[in-house]
């Protein structure tokens, strides 16, 4: 299939799995003229049914017919992380584009598998975060381009929360493998982190489970306990592959904090980035020869981007014969670097990200993903 599709406008899109994200995703979809949902398929048919009922002109039908479809070019993963390599797999076999919400698969290993057969059948494989592509972080992107801080040395990035089982009335998965905080919001973080400062060559880390058991505090199960499985706090320094060093701290171990979303520090200034797990926000410069904080405007990134600019940006990458900015390498990359961190903390010592990803393209001012 490849780019085919470059001529067709808008992109067809089949959904699996109808849970309560695919909202996010239908509501962005509807906005945008170069994508359009045909089909929708999810394990509990009505929830298919119900969802596919609020699209014009989309069916709800199940997976293995969805893959098939010739209505569909490409199929937004919207499964559980455990069955994101299964479902990818399955939609490349049958040659249609992927796009998936995080992570791209729950190992590595599953990961470069997913890869590996999408460059063999000549599809494109896209994968959420999105969240870099509005105007807070490709803002930041312009300033940093323009080396309004001089030469970037240094960036923090910090997430603090007490927990999700304090709002959460099912919050057991965060607490298992493939969750905690690193896997839950470490995406947003380090995607941010990689297009801003490019990837990442090694990490140091250091990680801890302040509690083994858990308590649901909202809900019809409020006072129940779970297990944690998993490292509620974890730290690291990440060397990129530009020499400059990022501090990372991902934790559910935190009741309050003042720390920031994230900071890169530079040469000749520092410049404060906003809420990475938003599309927008204020974005601050401060420049050493004035001395004070500015707010920067928006000068790039899709303005009032919501979830689903990532598939959007796909269709344009189609369309034009050039990349798109959420691709399955970053995402590949992101999840090496978290995978790493863990490992560097086992070990107690630095371990190499083995993988690279191109930085990706900056989104220019005003830009629109169906005309840009």
């Amino acid at each position: 299939m490849g780019d085919a599709l470059k001529d067709q406008s808008p992109l067809r899109i089949g959904v699996v799995g109808a849970g309560q994200i695919s909202g996010a995703y239908l509501r962005t979809f509807a906005t945008l003229p170069n994508v359009s949902v045909t089909a929708v398929a999810d394990l509990d048919g009505a929830r298919a049914a119900a969802v596919a009922a609020t699209v014009p002109g989309a069916r709800a039908t199940v997976a293995e017919k969805l893959y098939a479809a010739e209505d569909v070019d490409l199929v937004l993963n919207l499964t559980i992380p455990a069955a994101h390599a299964e479902v990818a797999q399955a939609a490349i076999a049958a040659g249609r584009h992927v796009y998936g919400e995080k992570p791209l698969a729950a190992t590595t290993e599953e990961a470069r598998a997913v890869l590996a057969a999408a460059d063999a059948a000549g599809v494109r494989v896209g994968c959420a975060p999105d969240t870099v592509l509005g105007t807070g972080v490709q803002s930041a992107r312009a300033v940093l381009d323009a080396d309004e801080i001089g030469t970037p040395v240094a960036a923090t990035a910090f997430m603090v929360a007490p927990g999700h089982e304090l709002w959460h009335p099912a919050p057991e998965f965060y607490y298992r493998p493939g969750g905690g905080p690193l896997f839950d919001m470490g995406p947003y973080y380090l995607t941010a982190l990689v297009t801003l400062l490019g990837p990442v060559r090694r990490v140091v880390g250091m990680a801890s489970t302040s509690r083994d058991v858990r308590t649901i505090g909202s809900g019809p199960r409020a006072g129940t306990e779970f297990p944690v499985e998993v490292a509620t706090h974890v730290t690291g320094v990440l060397e990129h592959e530009s020499g400059v060093l990022s501090t990372l701290v991902m934790s559910f171990d935190v009741w309050a904090g003042t720390l920031p979303r994230i900071e890169v520090y530079g040469t000749g200034g520092s410049l404060s980035v906003p809420d990475p797990n938003g599309f927008d926000g204020p974005v601050r410069l401060f420049r050493a020869q004035a001395g004070h904080w500015e707010d920067v405007p928006v000068r790039g990134g899709y303005a009032g981007a919501e979830r689903g600019y990532g598939v959007a940006d796909l269709a344009r990458g189609l369309a034009t014969n050039s990349p798109h900015r959420a691709d399955g390498q970053l995402a590949y990359h992101v999840l090496e670097t978290m995978e790493s961190l863990l490992l560097a903390s086992q070990r107690g010592q630095a371990v190499l990200v083995a993988s690279h990803c191109e930085r990706p393209a900056a989104v220019p001012v005003h830009a629109r993903p169906e005309t840009e």
